[in-house]
């Protein structure tokens, strides 16, 4: 390249895709992004754009993020456009036919090892898988479990067993639709939990173009005359599902979580208990089945 038209440097080109991203994202999602950028791309960490700042960058590199940057500025997460999120610790694949796991979520797996207390051999189901976040994360945290997974979708199910096979985690997954569950004749669990969809129609307007353009809706939205209806059919499967004894876990929407603490109460449950997350939302309900 001529001295008339020097290369740019990689401090130089990740300044520039800061400086773009900055006109739709905070400074600081900006500066997040860009490191994941480079990592992606170029396997560097945040010791390594220090100490290459001066190196010259590839013309080739350096469309590659121009490319990425022009993605997020329409919106699209970062984690569809290099096909893969960071949850517990374990890197998932996820594709446009799974959420992206969440902060929050990897609460209510710290939550389940939590309580097993170190507890080998349980059984435990995690219904809606999606990518298989929960169960692969629970397979790696607990000790000798028996990890079952269901999801109505089947693209889903392919991604979460490529995940549980790359992470060399024994899950058996099984296409199920968590609305027509049948209850099994007897006790084949000790832990159920299920992250469903949950999100009201009316709380649409509140979303980012990021998850509402991108993301699955049948993974997010419920009906707005009955936004228990995954709750519903989960719990009456649970209650015969699960040993005395047994755990139910519920990642909720906080707008339903009085109303859902209440119906497992009335439906049985004994330790009904609404959990806050960390930005002290409504988040988590937890109860378990009693005694028969």
């Amino acid at each position: 390249m001529s001295i008339d038209n020097p290369s740019m440097t990689l401090a130089q080109c990740a300044r520039r895709a800061a400086d773009r991203l900055s006109a739709t994202y905070a400074d600081s999602e900006a500066a997040w992004l860009v490191r994941v950028i480079f990592e992606e791309l170029k396997g560097y960490t945040k010791v390594d754009m220090v100490v290459k700042a001066s190196d010259e960058v590839s013309d080739y590199l350096a469309a590659k993020v121009d490319g990425v940057v022009d993605r997020l500025l329409n919106h699209e997460p970062v984690q569809y456009i290099f096909g893969n999120a960071r949850f517990y610790g374990l890197k998932f694949k996820v594709t446009r036919d799974t959420l992206i796991p969440r902060p929050e979520t990897e609460e209510l797996v710290d939550m389940i090892v939590r309580d097993a207390d170190g507890r080998s051999d349980m059984r435990v189901l995690d219904v809606c898988t999606g990518s298989g976040c929960i169960a692969v994360a629970l397979g790696r945290n607990l000790v000798f479990p028996q990890i079952s997974a269901t999801d109505i979708s089947d693209s889903a199910l392919c991604v979460a067993r490529e995940n549980a096979a790359a992470l060399k985690v024994k899950v058996a997954f099984s296409h199920v639709d968590a609305l027509n569950m049948s209850g099994p004749s007897e006790p084949i669990y000790d832990v159920v939990v299920s992250n469903p969809p949950y999100i009201m129609p009316d709380e649409r307007a509140a979303m980012s173009a990021n998850v509402l353009d991108y993301e699955p809706h049948t993974a997010l939205f419920v009906p707005e005359n009955d936004p228990l209806v995954f709750y519903k059919a989960i719990e009456a499967f649970a209650f015969d599902a699960l040993s005395d004894g047994g755990r139910l876990y519920f990642e909720i929407n906080p707008r339903l979580a009085s109303q859902l603490s209440g119906y497992l109460s009335a439906h049985g449950w004994v330790d009904v208990d609404v959990v806050r997350d960390m930005q002290k939302l409504n988040r988590f309900i937890t109860a378990t089945r009693p005694s028969r």
